[in-house]
């Protein structure tokens, strides 16, 4: 077909099939058979990895709790202060949060690696910042800055009066005699509760790689969610300097990796960065904030700017870009090619090219920034990444690349491999040779769509015993993706089966704000218990998989990454993105609005 469109895109300066090929290629060659089951799989596996809290100079010794709360919140990170701020905000006074940590943050508490910082824009990310009158201090805020946001709002709401640290909860046991939830946790504790939230959030188990003999290693190792900077010196602003006489490997080349493999490059003798696929690595281009700007805002402005974000995000029609940043940049460019007549709307197939041609051009400038910034000709080549750019979560960094022209610094590229070949007790084999080291790092990131059970590690039981692990064994089955049926006066907050967006904090605002509405209106209804009715579990389910068609095809030609499920979208657990409401958080947000806005509790068994 030879459309209008399709003419203005005949002199490209590339050829798009030949880089389809390419990309089907490159992701092929990083296809594996074992899927997400190549990452360790039970708690006993990384243990050592996660169980220990390196920030802790002495563990709280209280003694077991035993409690009777109206709403128990499980986790402490923004999802779980969020949680609690707005049921407070509605008058729900009495709360009791639990949480591993020894204080507020979640991820930010656990990820104080060097170089942490937010990939999304600080306006948008660090929540309730009308509420409590802050501003960020630059555009993408460091990690300290984000922990102390968190303390801010613990602070703020009296909310660290109301948590139990130190405390990783064992089983949640509904009792239908009591209507209550029993909370059992690591320290014996008893806690009664008539509702749950939980909120544990998407990045709170360490994701450490099955790799054969990784248990058999006999230097020092940890991951990057909680650094050792006893054995590296420094701290999260850099000045590693006890690696000076040290080899180290870092496995994993994520965002996490992109941002701490420039501080450890700096300080070790050697460092050894195992890719077995590259990052889209664009500009960061950081900024103090403009106090200015700052003072010229009208209250509201916070929501406008993250829908504004999350509008652009997914490709909704926008008039202005209020971020104007990496992640904007493309869904700009593709604006301006469309006729302003609308009549790609009426051409689903010229639509689709022109967002790959728009995809192909961006991606094609990230390629380039490589080749201007990586010196040695094997190394830029393993550089590049050959995908559309959201088949992975992009990343932002101005030093990442140019590490790789310091020669004490090696890209090892294990694409060929599918992976690293094996751990040894010495180090890493990779490619059929042995690299001794004296220290592995895994920044290997976080479980974020791996089985629900292996995330929470801990049972659930609702109605009869029921299994909610059970429940969700061949799928997620909710309603807004906030709560199931058998599980009463428990709702999740998280990614399942609801409204996406990068921003996550945006996100679980939203859920937040959803879920203290219910709670709230449960009480002035007179009743003690929320169930939601089998048939608008089922509804809610058909809804997501009819939507979820329209992201298959994209994410079938991506190369493997927790976005696709590692390639494999055919079982229970198919990926972040398939489970997703796919019109946008926004459209997911109106139709939670319109759904307290009608009253009825519509999906909600009340008695």
């Amino acid at each position: 077909m030879n459309t209008p469109l399709k003419k203005e895109y005949s002199n490209l300066g590339f050829d798009p099939d030949q880089l389809r090929e390419k990309y089907r290629a490159e992701r092929d060659k990083r296809m594996r058979d074992d899927g997400d089951e190549q990452f360790l799989r039970t708690r006993d596996d990384y243990a050592r990895y996660a169980d220990e809290d390196p920030f802790v100079d002495e563990p709280d010794e209280r003694g077991p709790v035993e409690r009777e709360v109206d709403v128990a919140v499980i986790g402490g990170g923004f999802s779980g202060i969020m949680a609690a701020a707005r049921l407070k905000e509605r008058g729900v006074e009495d709360v009791m949060l639990i949480e591993s940590g020894a204080d507020f943050g979640g991820t930010w508490y656990w990820n104080r690696y060097p170089g942490s910082q937010c990939d999304i824009e600080s306006y948008c990310y660090l929540p309730l910042l009308e509420e409590l009158g802050y501003m960020p201090k630059e555009k993408y805020s460091y990690a300290p800055e984000i922990f102390e946001h968190c303390q801010r709002i613990g602070e703020y709401y009296g909310l660290y009066e109301l948590s139990l640290f130190q405390t990783r909860v064992t089983e949640l046991r509904w009792s239908e005699a009591e209507s209550r939830w029993r909370i059992s946790t690591h320290r014996d504790d008893h806690i009664r509760a008539r509702f749950v939230i939980q909120a544990a959030g998407t990045a709170n188990v360490p994701k450490l790689p099955g790799i054969e003999g990784i248990h058999d290693y006999q230097g020092h190792s940890f991951h990057t969610c909680r650094w050792d900077y006893d054995y590296t010196g420094g701290d999260q602003s850099g000045g590693l300097t006890k690696l000076s006489d040290k080899r180290v490997a870092m496995i994993g080349t994520g965002c996490t990796s992109i941002q701490a493999v420039p501080f450890v490059g700096e300080h070790a003798r050697e460092l050894f960065v195992f890719q077995r696929t590259p990052s889209s690595v664009d500009a960061r281009g950081n900024m103090p904030t403009d106090e200015e700007w700052y003072r010229s805002l009208k209250p509201g402005w916070q929501r406008a700017r993250r829908e504004n974000f999350a509008d652009i995000v997914v490709g909704r029609p926008f008039e202005e870009d209020l971020v104007a940043d990496g992640w904007t940049d493309i869904f700009r460019r593709l604006q301006s090619v469309l006729p302003p007549e609308g009549a790609v709307e009426g051409d689903p197939e010229e639509l689709a090219f022109a967002a790959e041609v728009e995809d192909f051009r961006k991606m094609n400038e990230i390629r380039s920034r490589v080749d201007k910034s990586v010196k040695d000709p094997a190394a830029r080549e393993a550089l590049k990444p050959w995908y559309r750019q959201f088949c992975k979560r992009p990343t932002f960094n101005d030093e990442y690349l140019a590490t790789f022209n310091r020669p004490n610094v090696h890209l090892v590229d294990v694409s060929e491999r599918k992976g690293v070949d094996r751990i040894t007790e010495k180090g890493v084999v990779a490619n059929g040779v042995e690299y001794e080291v004296d220290c592995i790092i895994y920044a290997t990131g976080f479980e974020m769509t791996s089985a629900p059970h292996r995330r929470v590690n801990f049972d659930v039981y609702g109605r009869d015993g029921k299994s909610l692990f059970g429940h969700w064994d061949q799928g997620l089955r909710t309603m807004h993706g906030l709560s199931s049926h058998g599980f009463p006066n428990w709702f999740f907050i998280g990614v399942n089966q609801n409204g996406l967006s990068v921003n996550m904090t945006a996100m679980f605002d939203d859920q937040a704000r959803h879920v203290a509405y219910i709670i709230d209106e449960v009480g002035k209804r007179g009743s003690q218990v929320a169930e939601v009715t089998p048939e608008a579990e089922t509804e809610w389910v058909a809804e997501i998989r009819r939507l979820s068609f329209a992201n298959r095809e994209f994410f079938e030609a991506c190369t493997p990454g927790y976005y696709n499920n590692e390639g494999q979208l055919d079982g229970p657990n198919k990926g972040l993105v398939a489970q997703a409401y796919s019109p946008g958080i926004n459209a997911f947000n109106a139709l939670l609005a319109e759904w307290r806005e009608q009253g009825e509790m519509e999906g909600l068994e009340l008695r």
